[in-house]
């Protein structure tokens, strides 16, 4: 495995507005996270807002630290790792931000943006550097000559291809892309999703991929990982999460996926999405407010555990759709319109 995340949990300190020295309480933005990822796999991990998926990637990438858990890389356990150590396996991790228009700087050229990965992990000759952008810039579908240029003189995806280009600056072996298509038109996420897929058969890449978009998940990912409050419910091979999700939280995920077809209607009993302040808190299952499936006691007291089913298939669920329980009509609709083809 390249990567394996282990009961990975992280808490912040709210705000608690008091003046006279109250405690604040926290919030649990991930609870007991635990998935592996193999070299040149797409992980794709899906949720609505405020689900932890962020939370999740910049505790992998270290950019925060975790509360407990453990993330091991490549067999070398980096959870604490800092300083030089931290520095040097950066290298081999890097990340794709969700907005091409705010994670560029706008006072430098492309050329200084696309080479600083290089310049801060030792690369001092400035020809070598020069040559290097222009195939990182090649690469991505862009022009050498686009080396002199600023952001601003770019359209959205072009900015994303640079973006992607300073990704790949290192040759990293893991690139944790973001909601890396969520800021553009539809017609250029395509154009980036098949850029993300033929750099990942050329250089032998591996995906942890974020995304909101069951279309997009349906196209990138090889396994998926469904989290909800800040756990993980679901997670599975692509196509059979797809076809058959265990989960309730799973299959109102995709219930609410529109189809092209005005001769399909929506699925009436599709309850959406509550605000929620973070996981890690409810008595119980945190989805049992929300699943017409619930069962007293089991779901209203005992928290589930993530535990295996059939082939690699895990959920976090008392009664499984399909195993024990009548798999709910929101789930009698497959995305197919939300598929991109190559």
């Amino acid at each position: 495995m390249l990567l394996e995340v282990e009961g990975l949990t992280k808490s912040f300190r709210g705000r608690s507005g008091l003046a006279w020295g109250r405690a604040a309480p926290e919030v649990h933005a991930l609870s007991d996270v635990t998935f592996s990822l193999r070299a040149g796999e797409t992980l794709a991990i899906v949720g609505e807002s405020g689900s932890g998926k962020s939370t999740l990637a910049r505790c992998v990438m270290r950019l925060i630290d975790p509360t407990a858990g453990r993330i091991v890389f490549d067999g070398r356990d980096i959870t604490t790792l800092a300083g030089r150590s931290m520095r040097e396996l950066r290298r081999d991790m890097s990340l794709v931000f969700q907005d091409p228009f705010a994670s560029l700087d706008p006072r430098q050229k492309v050329g200084a943006i696309v080479g600083e990965p290089l310049r801060i992990h030792g690369m001092s000759d400035r020809s070598a550097i020069r040559e290097r952008v222009g195939e990182l810039l090649e690469v991505v579908g862009l022009r050498a000559e686009h080396y002199n240029r600023y952001p601003h003189q770019f359209s959205g995806g072009q900015r994303q291809r640079v973006g992607i280009a300073r990704a790949l600056a290192c040759k990293p072996r893991l690139i944790v892309c973001d909601e890396p298509v969520s800021a553009l038109d539809v017609s250029v996420q395509a154009q980036i999703l098949n850029l993300l897929k033929d750099l990942q058969q050329e250089f032998g890449l591996t995906y942890l991929f974020i995304s909101h978009d069951l279309g997009v998940i349906h196209f990138v990912a090889d396994r998926v990982l469904v989290m909800y409050q800040g756990r993980v419910v679901e997670q599975a091979v692509r196509d059979e999460l797809f076809a058959s999700p265990a989960h309730p939280y799973t299959a109102e995920l995709l219930a609410a996926v529109p189809v092209p077809d005005p001769d399909v209607r929506g699925a009436p009993d599709a309850q959406p999405p509550e605000r929620t302040s973070g996981g890690g808190d409810a008595i119980g299952c945190a989805f049992s407010s929300r699943c017409a499936y619930a069962r007293a006691p089991e779901c209203h007291v005992d928290a589930p555990v993530l535990h295996s089913l059939e082939s690699a298939r895990q959920v976090a669920c008392h009664f499984p759709l399909g195993r024990g329980a009548e798999r709910p009509p929101i789930a009698s609709e497959e995305p197919e319109g939300q598929r991109i083809n190559e």
